[in-house]
């Protein structure tokens, strides 16, 4: 197998590594990405990553200086691009974040930003337009040449990259709200479809695929059982807080039953998130860097790092 695997407790034993710890209010900091995070989650599981990528960056950013020292005037400034997918409802945004947070912590590379495939939706109107709202999320829905462009300046070491801006309560592209990316330290990519390959993407004749630009990915892996409730539970949260919003996309599910909304959330995994699991983001885990591989209450089990 080309994949070295590590157990909870040996994975967690690596923490020697590490030169610092989280102190009681950095870790009240990064509960607020997500309450239900554990502290011995973030001490065991997290710190350890965050120590085996700094490695990986430094290793690349002492490459530059070589191949500067060696052209004399090359003065590129290349962020270090780490990917994160998996499945809807996996928590790929909260390790995300979290690693947003801690990377910035070490003092080689204290500007981290983070962006998301989402950005890089079509807009509502274009998916209804073409048939594609229920493949909301599947890799044709994805305006894949933007996202390249984007990508590619990012690599290229552009001082100012622009980004669109996608609100999960509009669940759409914000018009005219875009983000700008200053040439960081680090750039977080996190979306299902990052490390798709020409499978995914017939049309595109240029063969240039975003995992063409990606350091490090990582693929966070979990039970399609566990996901599918991760799922139906986490749609019944956003009932009783973001769909509450009279502005929210899915605010006519307050008007339902808790029952009637778990009933349609299920569906929905079935007919549309589970279907994209199956046919394009699970045969894409084998491309990884690392698979962080979850078990009941995302409680990671164990770390399988590519050899």
């Amino acid at each position: 197998m080309y994949y070295l695997k590590f157990n909870r407790t040996q994975w967690a034993a690596l923490r020697h590594l590490i030169p610092f710890t989280l102190i009681k209010k950095e870790f009240i900091n990064l509960q607020e990405i997500n309450k239900n995070l554990l502290p011995e989650e973030v001490a065991q599981i997290y710190l350890p990553l965050s120590c085996l990528l700094n490695f990986y960056i430094n290793s690349k950013f002492n490459h530059q200086v070589m191949l500067k020292q060696f052209l004399g005037n090359y003065r590129q400034k290349i962020p270090y691009i780490i990917g994160i997918t998996g499945s809807v409802a996996v928590g790929k945004s909260t390790v995300a974040r979290l690693l947003q947070i801690l990377l910035s912590r070490w003092p080689e590379h204290q500007c981290v930003e983070l962006v998301t495939t989402d950005s890089f939706l079509y807009p509502n109107k274009v998916l209804h337009e073409r048939g594609l709202i229920k493949k909301k999320g599947f890799p044709q829905s994805y305006d894949i040449y933007n996202l390249i462009n984007f990508i590619t300046k990012i690599k290229s070491g552009d001082h100012q990259v622009k980004a669109p801006f996608y609100s999960h309560l509009m669940y759409d592209i914000v018009p005219n709200g875009n983000k700008f990316i200053k040439q960081p330290d680090i750039l977080i990519l996190e979306g299902l479809n990052i490390l798709q390959s020409w499978i995914n993407y017939t049309n595109n004749l240029n063969y240039i695929f975003i995992s063409d630009f990606i350091d490090f990915s990582i693929y966070i892996d979990a039970p399609e059982n566990l996901l599918k409730n991760w799922y139906i539970n986490r749609f019944l949260r956003f009932r009783q807080n973001a769909f509450t919003n009279p502005n929210s996309y899915f605010y006519h599910y307050t008007l339902l039953s808790e029952k009637e909304t778990a009933k349609i959330a299920d569906q929905l995994w079935d007919e549309i998130n589970g279907l994209n699991l199956k046919q394009n983001i699970l045969p894409t885990r084998k491309r990884a860097s690392l698979i962080i591989k979850k078990s009941v209450n995302h409680v990671v089990k164990s770390i399988w790092l590519r050899k």
